[in-house]
């Protein structure tokens, strides 16, 4: 539990919302993906495009956090 706290706290121990925003997004991302494919329906092009550019920002945005002050 200690570790996976720690994925989600930034540089100066606080929990960052950016960063859980992006896991979630991406876990319910895979997730509907999955699902979708398994019982063959094929989810739209723009929710999928729409969740993707929410992880990408949020994660990106974290990263960059950490190089910039």
């Amino acid at each position: 539990m200690k570790k996976l706290i720690e994925i989600f706290t930034g540089d100066n121990g606080e929990i960052s919302s950016k960063r859980v925003v992006g896991v979630i997004g991406a876990l319910i991302l895979f997730t509907s993906l999955v699902i979708s494919t398994r019982i063959e329906l094929h989810p739209s092009k723009e929710l999928v495009e729409a969740v993707e550019w929410v992880v990408i920002l949020c994660l990106g945005f974290t990263s960059i956090d950490k190089f910039a002050k």
